[in-house]
């Protein structure tokens, strides 16, 4: 902060320096004109360190929401895979398996979601995942096919852990720090220009400064309004999840005793029903 003010103040007392220093040597001549030379330059300069301004905070949260919304598709991709897995699993292992996995999925979409307009994940859903992770490590199989197929399921949960970590990222994600400060303060001052230049506008002179003014005004709102990855314009919304809850669903599905389903201690969440192994054809898969 204290390096910013000092740029600040070296920047003025620069032009504050040159203005005594030609005005001593007797050079150049006064410029009083609200559409003279130094009114021009200074106009000229302060739209394009607007626009500049401006660009960064429209880009940065547009291209940060697009990165978030990639990672959320490959994020469903994780979970349905990992749910392939472990249908090579033993019977009671793999009906447990998918589950949690199911249970997790539908507690992302349904509860973990909107906590991240704020700006954070749920500590329940990493405590569900870091769980599902645990029982698979947990898990004694015997046989060559069995031992792929845990070790599948955990590549799977793996992927599921990083991409739920690059989510966390997506949303703390900000523009950089005073940058829609600095757009607002520009955006006044090219406002007000004419006016701290000398001009006094009257009459249809003011029509497009107005115009300029609420289009300037509508811009800013706009750049604070997508401003966050999961909320505003460019909020990111929750197909992907969505869409990998609706494969899993065509996926060969071990039937859950009732006595898992105790175990697992099931919460209302987004519905995956489950579909017998005989309903589903390749065809269908």
């Amino acid at each position: 902060m204290m390096v910013c003010v000092l740029a600040v103040a070296a920047a003025v007392g620069v032009v504050a320096l040159a203005a005594i220093l030609f005005r001593k040597l007797d050079r150049g001549a006064d410029d009083r004109d609200p559409g003279g030379p130094s009114a021009g330059h200074a106009g000229a300069m302060l739209s394009a360190l607007f626009l500049l301004v401006f660009a960064i905070a429209i880009i940065v949260p547009w291209t940060t929401a697009d990165a978030a919304r990639q990672n959320t598709y490959a994020e469903g991709e994780a979970a349905v895979q990992t749910y392939w897995a472990s249908t090579a699993l033993p019977a009671p292992a793999a009906a447990e398996i998918q589950s949690r996995l199911r249970d997790y999925v539908g507690f992302v979409v349904d509860e973990e979601w909107p906590i991240m307009a704020q700006g954070e994940l749920s500590p329940e859903g990493g405590a569900l995942l870091n769980g599902l992770r645990a029982h698979v490590t947990s898990l004694k199989v015997t046989g060559d096919d069995a031992h792929d197929a845990k070790n599948a399921v955990l590549d799977g949960l793996a992927d599921l852990s990083a991409t739920r970590q690059q989510r966390a990222a997506d949303a703390k994600a900000t523009p950089p720090a005073g940058v829609l400060a600095l757009s607002i303060v520009t955006g006044i001052v090219v406002i007000l220009f004419p006016f701290m230049a000398g001009a006094r506008p009257r009459g249809m002179a003011l029509v497009p400064l107005v115009t300029m003014a609420a289009l300037l005004g509508l811009g800013t709102y706009q750049a604070w309004d997508i401003s966050h990855v999961f909320s505003g314009g460019l909020a990111v919304k929750p197909e992907a999840l969505r869409a990998a809850a609706q494969e899993i669903q065509r996926i060969p599905q071990i039937p859950v005793t009732p006595e898992m389903s105790e175990k697992s201690g099931k919460r209302p969440t987004t519905e995956i029903p489950q579909t017998p192994r005989a309903a589903l054809t390749p065809q269908g898969r």
